[in-house]
């Protein structure tokens, strides 16, 4: 089990894991909670198996059934979906949804237009500081601006991040404010052919913006350093092209495209150059009001993948599943020390399993605090639909 993650022996590991590592009953207690009021049962499960057999429509009753479907099947990859009138498995042609945890997936590879350190499916520490910012930002909205509390942050395993949201009312929430929700946190608008994807307006910002650009501007200068988004005349273009103002873009142009200096000195030019223009150009320097907060956003802010957000029918992948590809932990994670999380650290099966490995130790005692947090998180959701249980209105009629 040494060394690099061989995809070819899951089929020898995973049963090991599945029954020393993976957090089965504090895992069955979460969908419970998650599934409440209806039965466990009537919850979705999905497998995939090697040579990439996929079986949907899969239930379980209890800790036990999962555990006999686990070693029976085996699944190189489980994902869980939404909560039916009736057990999937029996009836998914006529099954009705009836709840689903909010959820958001933001992935590295949204990125690509801005991240310069790796592409599509590479990830390295540089590229990772985009997922702490979404991270900061998501978690904190999710909690002040609509009250959730219930929320569980899951590593994907490879190149992103997972956000569950049980609260009862998240996983009540019908398709349209499921979108309303998601429009709320999208502030990065439009497809490739648009330069500019953020326009804030000049009405003073909403609270929830400057609140996001407190946690930009807090990692900003450090993104900038190791992107270097503004050094080579390509990179620089883009930027450029995001000034809607053509006297303003000329001037920013001349000043910049023949300098070799760093991305940093070129940010720190630009914002110079832009606090001038304003104040030199009343009206014009109006229009731009935002201007600086915008470009900001655009490089940094997050990038949902909304369509998983408004819909039902996205299965997500399950909490401690294993990624094939990295042999990674699709972990949980703390979000309000999520500024330390280390790609390196993150346990994969192949350590976890061999006693004699240098990262062993470490590695399991990474593992042992994201089922810890896991189980905080299972606790007090488990509480929460106690005293909701509690409060409900007895609608029995005599």
């Amino acid at each position: 089990m040494v060394g690099q993650n061989d995809e070819n022996m899951l089929s020898d590991m995973l049963p090991v894991y599945y029954t020393r590592l993976f957090p089965q009953n504090v895992f069955c207690r979460w969908l419970s909670c998650g599934s409440s009021p209806q039965p466990l049962s009537h919850r979705e499960l999905s497998f995939t198996l090697a040579d990439d057999v996929y079986l949907r429509y899969l239930s379980i009753c209890n800790q036990k059934e999962f555990q006999t479907l686990l070693q029976k099947k085996c699944p190189y990859k489980l994902d869980i979906g939404a909560v039916y009138n009736t057990k999937p498995s029996i009836g998914r042609h006529d099954a009705v949804v009836l709840a689903r945890e909010l959820v958001f997936d933001i992935d590295l590879t949204d990125y690509d237009e801005v991240r310069t350190c790796c592409q599509e499916a590479n990830v390295c520490d540089k590229c990772w500081k985009f997922m702490i910012i979404a991270c900061e930002i998501l978690d904190k909205a999710l909690r002040d601006d609509f009250g959730f509390q219930s929320i569980l942050w899951v590593f994907s395993g490879r190149r992103g991040i997972h956000c569950w949201v049980s609260d009862y009312e998240a996983r009540t929430l019908d398709s349209p404010g499921r979108a309303a929700v998601a429009d709320y946190l999208c502030l990065i608008m439009g497809g490739d052919n648009q330069f500019k994807k953020v326009n804030l307006g000049s009405d003073n910002l909403h609270s929830s913006i400057r609140r996001a650009m407190t946690v930009i501007d807090r990692y900003f200068e450090d993104v900038v350093n190791d992107q270097e988004f503004f050094r080579t005349p390509e990179r620089l273009q883009k930027l450029l092209k995001m000034i809607p103002d053509e006297t303003f873009r000329t001037q920013v142009q001349t000043n910049l495209e023949k300098s070799k200096a760093p991305s940093l000195d070129k940010w720190n030019t630009f914002a110079s150059l832009y606090e001038s223009y304003c104040r030199e150009n009343g009206s014009a320097g109006r229009k731009l009001k935002y201007l600086l907060e915008e470009v900001k956003i655009q490089y940094c802010y997050p990038r949902l993948d909304v369509n998983v957000t408004k819909g039902f029918n996205h299965l997500l992948k399950s909490p401690f599943s294993i990624h094939p590809k990295t042999g990674k932990v699709s972990v949980v994670f703390n979000p309000s020390t999520v500024r330390s999380f280390k790609l390196d650290e993150v346990p994969t099966i192949n350590t976890l399993l061999d006693d004699s490995s240098a990262n062993h130790a470490q590695q399991s005692a990474n593992m042992r605090t994201a089922v810890k947090t896991f189980q905080e998180v299972v606790f007090s959701l488990e509480k929460s639909e106690a005293i909701r249980r509690k409060n409900e209105p007895n609608t029995m009629e005599f």
